[in-house]
């Protein structure tokens, strides 16, 4: 086979999406019946704004009319639909969408709408990315197939990084980890839920702190929040961090707590649970799917202030759990599970 791949974000960026392309592009070009896979990333390369659009469109034509023959064309994001099933159309070539989260949630516009009725194939991220998109999407239910995200093998059990520990004034801390944007107009991460815990705790738990990585133009908020509640000596805002830095801060943690409402799957439960940490999300989104309905995690309610503060307790006086739960979403799984669907898709 032969494949167009359509991306909103590159794969070697960063961010959920591109940690799935990246992951996704390395499985296709794993399979010995896939000969190629033209990727075109819309992001970094002036993908925003109307011109930044039409400038992506051309080149996605130009590759189409140039690159010879296309078995398939997979769109990596429901905004891109319309070029997506346009491009299929002029190949003759079946259409692969798939899904990532709150995009699929609510009908979009009528030109989105009518493309993702072409797709032969879509995948979704997680059960609840899947059951929104199909109450308005008119594709019948057999062609919506999950894939959720993969998570790969850096993420592992190790020692606590004694640099980062002294780096950070955490020698006699029990710490709690967020691994997310901080976005302002985004706020459904359940940071504030998190500082809230910290506060209603941290009489009973003098040793606990918490760690937020990631950043944002929410920042600012939560940083005068911590203030404003005491806990600021407790709370370290460390930014963004690179991937291999990344590792460092899940084993410097004893807890992943992110009580999220509106996650498209969360694939830093993943990786806090692959690198030995106990883990709490929400209940009420994709996060179920990350958590393995509470089997990898523990799903709480983010409403339900007392109810994180148990999870969090729990989880600090309990054993650390088994890495190797995370087994069903390792490459290799997610690799056999892209080599069934790419057959599927070429019968």
């Amino acid at each position: 086979m032969r494949i167009l791949a359509l991306l909103t974000h590159a794969a070697d960026g960063e961010g959920g999406i591109a940690r799935f392309n990246h992951d996704l592009l390395r499985a296709l070009g794993a399979l010995p019946d896939v000969e190629r896979v033209d990727a075109l990333s819309r992001q970094g390369r002036g993908g925003a704004g109307p011109s930044g659009r039409l400038a992506y469109a051309l080149r996605s034509l130009r590759t189409a009319m140039t690159g010879g023959r296309y078995d398939a064309v997979f769109c990596g994001h429901l905004h891109l639909a319309p070029l997506a099933a346009a491009l299929a159309r002029l190949k003759g070539a079946p259409l692969w969408l798939q899904l990532h989260g709150i995009e699929a949630w609510q009908r979009p516009s009528a030109v989105r709408a009518i493309a993702v009725r072409q797709a032969a194939l879509v995948t979704a991220v997680s059960r609840y990315t899947r059951s929104r998109f199909l109450e308005w999407s008119g594709v019948p239910a057999d062609r919506v197939k999950l894939l959720p995200n993969t998570v790969d093998e850096r993420f592992s059990p190790g020692p606590r990084p004694a640099a980062l520990v002294r780096k950070l004034g955490l020698e006699d801390r029990r710490v709690l980890l967020t691994v997310a944007r901080i976005n302002r107009g985004d706020r459904r991460k359940g940071h504030d839920k998190v500082l809230a815990a910290v506060k209603r705790l941290a009489a009973r738990r003098p040793e606990l702190a918490y760690v937020v990585v990631g950043d944002g133009d929410d920042r600012p908020r939560l940083e005068a929040l911590a203030q404003e509640a005491g806990i600021a000596d407790r709370v370290h805002f460390v930014g963004q961090v690179s991937d291999s830095e990344l590792v460092n801060y899940y084993r410097l943690a004893d807890v992943f707590v992110m009580p999220s409402t509106k996650e498209g799957f969360g694939i830093v439960f993943l990786e806090a649970a692959a690198s030995g940490l106990p883990v709490i999300g929400g209940d009420r989104d994709g996060s179920a799917d990350a958590l393995a309905d509470g089997s990898i995690g523990t799903m709480v309610n983010p409403d339900d202030a007392a109810a994180l503060d148990r999870a969090i307790e729990q989880a600090l006086d309990s054993p650390r759990p088994d890495a190797g739960r995370v087994a069903p979403f390792r490459v290799e799984a997610f690799r056999r599970q892209v080599a069934a669907l790419v057959r599927e898709l070429a019968r």
